[in-house]
């Protein structure tokens, strides 16, 4: 296909068309695993973008967005939910504890639980009358350093002291695989965490291989460039 043909093609997408191409492909992918794609649940990733580019998938019907920073989602999404109650917010993105008091009135749900002391933290708060999100644990299946996460081996122990010690409701696990590495490997690896920790939910997925996640047991994937286009 030609650059210019490639072109014309994207100009003629609209934010809908992209979110039915994405939902189809979502049905798609959990048809042929056998499951009800009732069951997954289509993060979309709207870090970096702005108002003008998150309404029109609002109004196209999108309610569950991602966002990667607190202070970039305080700034846009008051606005953006007070026309639209049954919007859910997840924060994709490492959660320092200092801003743990704005991310509590902002997001539904946090998938990037990854260390004691936040734990502790969202003790503290919930003791102090905050209301909690839902709760993911992210691993670090690649144990890469430059990434936040509990590493494999240290999860079932993670897990155990959220639920025993700090009596937290976790609901799932989120992993990114390193980009250099067959993502299918990865989304086994967190499903057969989850799986011996009793948890039923799995955030993990992106763009490039959402269909995969979803044949290995993904309830959330986290699409951002399919729908959005790519970010400066």
């Amino acid at each position: 296909m030609s650059n210019s043909l490639k072109d014309r093609q994207a100009e003629s997408e609209t934010p809908a068309s992209r979110l039915a191409a994405i939902r189809a492909r979502i049905d798609k992918a959990a048809r042929a695993a056998g499951r009800d794609p009732r069951e997954v649940t289509l993060v979309a990733v709207s870090k970096t973008f702005g108002a003008e580019d998150i309404s029109p998938l609002i109004e196209a019907g999108q309610r569950v967005f991602g966002e990667n920073r607190v202070q970039e989602a305080a700034a846009k999404w008051p606005a953006l939910k007070a026309g639209h109650a049954d919007i859910e917010l997840h924060l994709i993105g490492p959660l320092q504890t200092n801003k743990l008091a704005q991310a509590l009135s902002l997001f539904d749900a946090i998938h990037t639980l990854d260390r004691e002391r936040l734990a502790a933290a969202l003790v503290k708060a919930r003791a102090e009358g905050a209301r909690l999100p839902r709760l993911f644990i992210q691993v670090n299946t690649g144990e890469e350093p430059q990434k936040a996460g509990v590493a494999p081996r240290e999860a079932d122990a993670f897990i155990a002291r959220c639920h025993d010690v700090h009596g937290l409701a976790i609901e799932g696990l989120m992993c990114i695989p390193p980009v250099d590495e067959e993502p299918a490997l990865h989304f086994a690896l967190l499903d057969k965490i989850a799986r011996r920790n009793g948890l039923a939910r799995l955030s993990m997925g992106m763009s490039g291989d959402f269909e995969t996640a979803i044949a290995l047991g993904a309830t959330h994937v986290r699409i951002g460039s399919a729908l959005f286009g790519s970010r400066s």
